[in-house]
């Protein structure tokens, strides 16, 4: 199983004691705010169940996230590979979801740094790509700090009932060639 260290974060396999910070973030109806409803503690504990499960049969997913020494679960970042029905299938993603305190430190875009210097550097993936609902302003910046590129076109996300408000998204890329030829902070 791979863990992942940067300058102040740790990203690792999900542990039993992870479940209720990841469902109190899950509840807020802020976090959830881009999302089409807040999960129940029983979809919470399901999600992190399906993250575990996938760590520990590929390596790597979307890993917990700690701050060492000081907070035992913040949220998750990292890697995944999207069922749903997307225009940029298949697709290997970098997405994130952090309880609010945690914003606007820096957390997901180093995390997700990192996540990506892992896909193109150990996965040896040539893309990923992320993507958001058009409103969430927030995860786009964190997409452009990135130093990842937004397609012309926008879509309609699958998941998402039709006619609701965070129907359609934007999407996001970066190639490894991309990756390797610009700095980037780890």
């Amino acid at each position: 199983m791979t863990a992942l260290v940067t300058a102040r974060l740790l990203l690792r396999q999900w542990q039993p004691g992870d479940r209720p910070y990841f469902a109190a973030l899950n509840a807020d109806p802020e976090v959830m705010r881009y999302f089409p409803a807040p999960l129940t503690r029983q979809e919470s504990d399901a999600l992190a169940d399906r993250c575990e499960r996938l760590m520990t049969v590929r390596g790597w997913g979307f890993w917990a996230v700690e701050l060492p020494r000081r907070v035992p679960f913040i949220g998750y970042v990292g890697l995944h590979i999207p069922a749903a029905d997307l225009p940029c299938k298949p697709c290997v993603e970098v997405g994130w979801r952090l309880a609010r305190p945690y914003w606007g430190k820096g957390y997901a875009t180093e995390a997700a740094q990192a996540s990506l210097n892992f896909a193109f550097e150990d996965l040896q993936i040539p893309e990923v790509v992320s993507f958001t609902s058009l409103l969430n302003w927030r995860s786009q910046a964190v997409m452009e700090r990135l130093g990842m590129i937004r397609d012309p076109e926008t879509f309609e996300h699958p998941n998402v009932p039709p006619g609701h408000i965070l129907r359609e998204h934007c999407l996001y890329r970066l190639t490894q060639t991309q990756w390797k030829s610009r700095p980037h902070l780890l």
